[in-house]
C-alpha cells in the first residue's frame, strides 16, 4: 500500500461514483494506471464492494437503537445458535460480539416504538440461549458512520 492507494481508498469511500477518469485527473495519473490500481485493490480484497447510502427516514425507519444481549451460557453451541439467529433478523443492521458486561451489541432500526418492541420481544428474545436484553434508544446521531479511518502511512502493511 502506497500513498496513492490510500488516496484512492479515501476518494472511493467518500464517493464511489467518481469515474476512473475523474480520479486519474485528481491524482495526476493515467486513466489506465488508475483502473489497474482499483482492480488490484478489489482483487486483494481491500475494496470489498460498493454501496449506496440511503436516508433511513425515506424507508419509514424513524427509530434507531442498540440492543445489548447477554447469553445465559457461553458454550460454542449457544453462541452459534445466537449468531445464526440474529443474522436472519432483517432490522438488525449490525451485530458485534463485545467484551464487558454484555456479550453482544446489536444496532437496530425500526419504523416506530411498537415496531422496536416487536423486534426485541418477538424476534431477538425468541433466539434460544439469551439470558438478558437491554435496549437503548438513539435520541440523535451526533456523528454518522463515514467509512473507515484511512491514514496515509508507509508503515501500514497490507497484510
Amino acid at each position: 500500500m502506497d500513498k496513492l492507494n490510500f488516496k484512492i481508498l479515501r476518494a472511493l469511500q467518500t464517493n464511489a461514483r467518481k469515474s476512473n477518469i475523474e480520479l486519474a485527473r485528481k491524482f495526476n495519473v493515467a486513466p489506465s494506471t488508475m483502473l489497474e490500481r482499483i482492480r488490484q485493490l478489489e482483487k486483494r480484497g481491500i475494496v470489498c464492494g460498493y454501496r449506496a447510502i440511503i436516508d433511513p427516514t425515506t424507508l419509514g425507519l424513524n427509530i434507531q437503537g442498540f440492543v445489548s444481549v447477554t447469553l445465559d451460557r457461553h458454550d460454542v453451541d449457544c453462541i452459534r445458535k445466537f449468531e445464526k439467529g440474529v443474522q436472519k433478523i432483517l432490522f438488525v443492521r449490525g451485530c458485534y460480539h463485545v467484551t464487558g458486561r454484555f456479550d453482544y451489541l446489536l444496532h437496530v432500526d425500526a419504523h416506530s416504538l411498537s415496531h422496536l418492541r416487536e423486534l426485541v420481544k418477538e424476534k431477538i428474545a425468541s433466539i434460544k440461549g439469551i439470558g438478558k436484553i437491554e435496549t437503548f434508544l438513539v435520541f440523535s446521531e451526533v456523528k454518522s458512520e463515514e467509512g473507515w479511518p484511512i491514514e496515509e502511512s508507509d508503515e501500514i502493511s497490507s497484510g
